[in-house]
């Protein structure tokens, strides 16, 4: 620690024994560095906040408002182009000197350097131009900034109204064409297709439609066999009541075998009713009886003793109706069978036509599903650019307008001129110690000791005269004079800085 204390004493003593060096040399910088930054041209920034509306509601109600934010990115994109920024260029006082194209691109280069587009939020951004021209006043860098946003606002105005405009128009006359083509090759295709059809007509539709066609027809096939066997079910369940039903009845108090015999039967079943068995002698006897009548009955003259039976009657209608059911349905059965193996039949024998059927059948959708496509989609741009002929594509604001800065965005100067002369200082300081280390000198006895490797034994102080000592005294005034004098010039340019500020606009 006690090292570096004294090495810090040595180049204090060192800038202090040349302090004259040091200040003709910070005088030297601080001039030239206060002279170029006097020439250093004000540079003024004008800026502007745009607000953008993305949703309209018509738009959307309509379904035809596309993609916003991709349409807004890349207006962004677009807005500081070279073709841009050449019309800025062209429009205002950045173009009155530009007399060739390299002047042109340089021009357009140098604006690009200085134009800002940030978005803030979504819907919200701002464009900011910094310009600061040597040939120009500051009240002419600050006007120019301004027109500058401003031509920008009218560049982003004209590329979204005249410009989507002529975008909708283009892509409408294009869809009109495309759709002229894709009309006049669907008619083609039909005509192929009609004709196709007259020749064969078992195979209309191709290959894809007879498979169609075999498959709803073997699906109807299986409903016809589910129908029949309900049909013969029915058939059979309706047979089986005429079995049990007797063709006429016995009306009350008829006599006859008949007569006796139903009313036997009756007795019977009142036996069994009353839980007799069929080995109980009552009923044993009632069985023989009524076999007896069974015979005397059969050999009795039909319609004696007796009416027709209303309910047998009903059964054979029914039946009747049942059966003529039963036989549609294996008719239509039979027709559908010969239906499925003719279009089986033509499938196996012309496989070339089967073919030929598909591809005439799958080009017809093809091109009429795009035909269709494309006229959805001249309907939906049209729509969109009556709808934009009322509106534009994008409804937005301008927030905060350009204005003509009054103070400039840069340089910094106060901070500058300081700089200077912290700088200038330093170098004084830095000139007097780098002399002082080329000229080699003791400043402390220590360091001699080191240096030398000798022990010192002691030192002299220096004795000067009266007169040598009131002269040492006016050359520290003039020093001291001198260094003030250099900040006095450094606040005097401030001062002058901050007048010329506020005298811009």
């Amino acid at each position: 620690m006690q090292e570096v204390v004294e090495e810090l004493r040595s180049a204090l003593h060192t800038v202090w024994n040349r302090r004259w060096l040091a200040l003709a040399v910070a005088w030297a910088v601080c001039i030239l560095g206060w002279l170029a930054v006097a020439f250093i041209p004000n540079s003024y920034e004008s800026r502007a906040r745009i607000y953008v509306e993305l949703e309209d509601v018509l738009s959307e109600q309509l379904e035809i408002s596309g993609d916003g934010k991709q349409a807004i990115t890349k207006v962004r994109q677009t807005l500081v182009s070279a073709v841009n920024l050449e019309r800025v260029v062209r429009s205002t006082k950045l173009g009155e000197k530009v007399a060739t194209d390299n002047e042109m691109q340089s021009a357009v280069q140098s604006l690009t350097e200085n134009i800002v587009v940030e978005s803030e939020q979504d819907n919200l951004f701002t464009i900011t131009a910094t310009v600061g021209k040597s040939s120009l006043s500051d009240a002419e860098n600050a006007a120019l900034a301004k027109d500058v946003v401003q031509k920008l606002i009218d560049i982003f105005r004209e590329s979204n109204i005249a410009g989507n405009r002529g975008d909708v128009a283009d892509t409408i006359a294009f869809l009109d064409q495309q759709l002229d083509d894709r009309k006049a090759e669907l008619e083609a295709a039909e005509q192929r297709r009609l004709a196709f059809e007259a020749e064969h007509p078992d195979l209309i539709g191709g290959t894809g439609t007879v498979t169609g066609r075999l498959q709803t027809m073997r699906t109807e096939m299986r409903g016809i066999d589910a129908d029949i066997a309900a049909a013969q079910s029915a058939l059979a369940a309706i047979n089986g009541q005429i079995a049990s039903t007797p063709r006429s009845i016995v009306t009350a108090g008829g006599g006859g075998a008949r007569g006796a015999l139903m009313q036997a039967q009756s007795n019977l079943s009142a036996m069994r009713a009353r839980g007799l068995t069929d080995s109980h002698p009552d009923v044993q006897a009632q069985q023989r009886q009524i076999a007896s009548l069974r015979e005397q009955a059969a050999s009795e003259p039909a319609g004696s003793g007796g009416s027709p039976n209303p309910a047998y009657t009903s059964l054979m209608s029914i039946r009747a109706e049942r059966q003529a059911n039963v036989q549609a349905l294996q008719a239509r059965k039979a027709a559908v069978q010969s239906d499925i193996s003719a279009l089986i039949a033509a499938q196996a024998n012309e496989p070339a036509v089967a073919a030929e059927a598909n591809r005439i059948s799958r080009d017809y959708e093809v091109l009429k599903d795009k035909y269709d496509d494309l006229l959805n989609d001249r309907e939906e741009m049209r729509l969109r650019g009556q709808v934009e002929t009322e509106r534009s594509a994008f409804q937005f604001e301008v927030i905060d307008p350009p204005t003509a800065p009054r103070n400039p965005a840069a340089p910094n100067r106060p901070l500058l001129l300081l700089g200077v002369l912290i700088v200038g200082l330093g170098a004084g300081a830095g000139a007097a110690f780098v002399l002082g280390q080329l000229r080699s000198s003791f400043t402390t006895a220590d360091k001699l000791e080191r240096s030398l490797d000798l022990p010192v034994i002691g030192t002299i102080s220096r004795s000067v005269t009266e007169a040598a000592r009131k002269h040492q005294k006016l050359r520290l005034k003039q020093f001291f004079a001198g260094v003030g004098a250099l900040g006095a010039v450094c606040f005097l340019l401030l001062v002058v800085e901050i007048v010329q500020v506020g005298s811009v606009a």
